[in-house]
């Protein structure tokens, strides 16, 4: 049991990812995919069937299954992609793909957010932790369990991450995250770290620099454009932070992605 990959895909709208994302493709034999779309809408393909995309659905579909997914022009996307290799619970894939789409509701953005953070984690214990959350998940809806959606203090953070992923081309501090979820911002601090591994603002970097990503692999934005969109102080400080996450300068990585794309 390996989680292989876990991806935040935020307001997919520009051409050349929309390209990306409606690619027919599969995975593996012994793996299966999950997608959990937090907004916006569009149609999601599984071999020969196609559904509505609608907040707060989950598709579930196995390895070898070709999918595709093609966003509304007018409602850009907006979600989290996981990808398993799991032979052993194959039939559990199986039942829960005959049960497409699954409507779980809004309020997992957060459950789906740890998820990435410790599947993409160097620790061994935390990438194997999400695993079991996942499937805890999934047997919980194969069951026909009624799943309870987050609530006490997980709801404030689902509400600050949603805040942050909302302004992310603005500019925020600490405490206007913190006023919005109503915490005294060192409380805050402490709980976010407890649950995310990192601070409120590094998370906040971090989704800065995912939509970095997706600006220069889907917009023909100059790299200083792209520095003033998400408000860093110079394209000097954005290209010395992307080079620090990526380990490639923007325009190194652009050139990259674009040639996998054959574009």
């Amino acid at each position: 049991m390996e989680l292989l990959d876990a991806v935040f895909v935020f307001q997919m709208h520009e051409e050349q990812e929309l390209l990306w994302h409606q690619r027919v493709h599969s995975h593996e034999k012994g793996q299966f995919e999950l997608h959990y779309f937090v907004s916006g809408s569009g149609t999601f393909s599984n071999a020969h069937n196609r559904y509505g995309i609608s907040p707060g659905s989950l598709f579930v579909t196995t390895g070898q299954t070709i999918h595709s997914i093609e966003a509304s022009v007018e409602e850009s996307l907006t979600y989290y992609a996981t990808l398993l290799s799991c032979p052993e619970e194959l039939e559990l894939a199986k039942r829960l793909e005959a049960m497409n789409p699954i409507k779980v509701g809004t309020n997992w953005r957060f459950f789906f957010e740890e998820v990435r953070d410790k599947g993409l984690s160097q620790t061994r214990e935390l990438r194997i932790s999400a695993c079991h959350q996942v499937l805890g998940f999934l047997y919980n809806l194969a069951a026909g369990t009624k799943i309870e959606e987050v609530k006490g203090e997980n709801i404030r953070l689902e509400k600050a991450i949603r805040y942050m992923q909302r302004h992310v081309f603005d500019k925020v501090d600490l405490q206007m995250i913190a006023n919005h979820v109503q915490l005294d911002h060192s409380y805050f601090v402490r709980l976010f770290k407890k649950r995310m591994n990192t601070t409120p603002m590094q998370y906040y970097s971090n989704l800065q620099l995912e939509a970095a990503r997706a600006l220069l692999t889907s917009t023909n934005l100059s790299v200083k454009e792209i520095a003033d969109k998400l408000q860093f102080c110079s394209e000097f400080h954005f290209s010395k932070r992307f080079k620090q996450s990526t380990g490639a300068s923007p325009s190194a990585y652009r050139k990259t992605h674009l040639q996998l794309l054959g574009i």
